[in-house]
């Protein structure tokens, strides 16, 4: 056995690469064998090359409410994770099935809602959600399309079955990290790629360019995108300016932005630019000051009437984000069945909503057992993970709950699969098991397309399963493999 696994333990969880002590399953076996001539010191000498890389390169992120400093290098686990061909092509068809029906959820709840009118999911339920935007009931946005964008992420219980744990639709964040996790693997292990047939994932920059340039509401042979952006102190900023970068477009804030004869225009040194599509890394509420939030100073004056009016077009679309709310998630599989007349074929996990009387019972009285989150929140925020939680913490989310149960969902404890990690310990470096999921990303155009990996987290704290960067979590390189497996 390799001297890096030899402690290694698997402790009764799903475990990514090994099936048994010692033996790792056949996909990882040729990564295996050539991590066998790696002692752990060695191999702790490559993380330490791929961290300086990270450094170097400034690939960061920003954690909210840290009062020391405002970015971070992203955690990097070298050791990547491995997708066999016929685990992957199901993922493929299940995340394109999955994304078919989420789009036509949005063109019917802002048309014809006859969803809501047939039952199939709650009329108050989605009328109601935060980022439903009534006012959008009736618009078309181009070629009827909602989420050209999506971030669906996927977790494995411990029986190894993947399921959905969330969608993320409105402005999904980290597959900058996907390619330059790829960037640097691809330094540290250069050989290994072309032995073990692993897809490739540099092309995702040039899909998303295709895809926002076919809905530009003019015909024209090359139209104008622009990336929107809140700034230098969002989260995601790092990822913001390295699309632009790769896509070759102009990254712009709001004030770089005005509206004329309801068009949109960029400033330059040259006078305006005319702007076609504007791939918007800024939630609905901050768009537009003169129909969404008064205060904003992040989005453009005017843009919705240039929006309306047909002269720009907006990715994600205005209003995607109550396709999102984790309580309307729970009714995909409905969803599914009802427009495409097929059975789900990724389940989710399952889902209690806290403004349904039986189900908040039950929440209540097994808090110590579930997972609570916000509708609303994201990056491992407005969370309680029962069994690991005070009486006191709680208590709180009782209170919470109680307060506005329409503002919580509840999900069992999934025992989220196990990826070694190399962790520093007393007697030097070596494996142990973290919890991972992985989100892939999913591009909607002419036709569906799902970057061939996505990003696998990692909860690199011991026993944690927030896999969220800004609540201490990692990444891995995720290889899809070609061919038969």
């Amino acid at each position: 056995m390799s001297n890096l696994f030899a402690s290694y333990q698997l402790e009764g969880f799903f475990d990514e690469i090994f099936e048994a002590p010692g033996v790792p399953r056949p996909h990882y076996r040729q990564l295996y064998q050539r991590l066998a001539d790696l002692s752990a010191e060695e191999f702790a000498g490559h993380q330490r090359r791929a961290d300086a890389a990270f450094l170097q390169q400034g690939i960061t992120f920003t954690v909210y409410g840290d009062e020391r400093q405002t970015e971070r290098i992203f955690p990097f686990d070298l050791l990547p994770r491995v997708i066999p061909h016929s685990e992957w092509a199901r993922l493929d068809t299940g995340l394109k099935q999955r994304m078919r029906a989420l789009n036509q959820f949005l063109a019917d709840v802002y048309g014809e809602q006859r969803i809501l009118k047939d039952q199939v999911v709650p009329r108050d339920l989605v009328l109601g959600a935060a980022h439903f935007q009534r006012e959008f009931v009736g618009f078309r946005p181009p070629r009827d399309l909602y989420v050209h964008i999506a971030g669906i992420d996927l977790v494995r219980d411990a029986q190894g079955h993947y399921q959905v744990l969330e969608d993320n639709l409105r402005c999904p964040s980290g597959v900058s990290y996907v390619l330059e996790n790829r960037a640097i693997m691809k330094g540290v292990f250069p050989q290994l790629f072309n032995q073990m047939r692993v897809r490739p994932v540099d092309h995702y920059p040039d899909q998303l360019l295709a895809n926002l340039k076919a809905i530009a509401p003019r015909h024209q042979d090359d139209p104008t995108v622009v990336i929107l952006t809140p700034g230098v102190h969002n989260s995601a900023y790092f990822e913001h300016c390295f699309l632009a970068l790769q896509m070759g477009i102009e990254l712009v804030e709001g004030q770089d932005l005005v509206i004329e004869h309801d068009r949109v225009f960029m400033k330059t040194t040259r006078g305006l630019k005319g702007v076609d599509v504007i791939y918007r890394r800024v939630d609905d509420a901050f768009l537009d000051p003169e129909v969404f939030r008064a205060d904003s100073m992040l989005g453009v004056p005017g843009l919705v009437r240039a929006y309306r009016a047909g002269n720009v077009a907006i990715a994600n679309a205005i209003g995607t984000g109550v396709a999102d709310d984790k309580a309307v998630y729970h009714f995909v599989p409905r969803m599914i069945r009802y427009y495409l007349d097929e059975e789900p074929i990724l389940s989710n996990v399952p889902t209690y909503l806290c403004d349904t009387p039986s189900d908040l019972r039950y929440v209540l009285e097994h808090l110590d057992e579930l997972v609570v989150k916000a509708v609303n929140e994201a990056g491992g925020y407005g969370m309680l993970i029962g069994p690991h939680a005070t009486e006191a913490e709680r208590a709180e989310f009782k209170r919470r709950i109680q307060a506005t149960p329409r503002n919580y969902i509840a999900q069992p404890m999934v025992s989220l699969s196990r990826h070694p990690s190399l962790v520093e310990r007393e007697n030097g470096p070596g494996f142990e098991g973290r919890h991972i999921d992985l989100r892939p990303y999913v591009l909607t155009g002419d036709d569906i397309t799902v970057l061939p990996g996505g990003l696998t987290r990692v909860a690199l704290r011991k026993g944690s399963l927030v896999v969220n960067s800004s609540q201490g979590g990692g990444s891995k390189d995720t290889w899809v493999l070609y061919g038969e497996d």
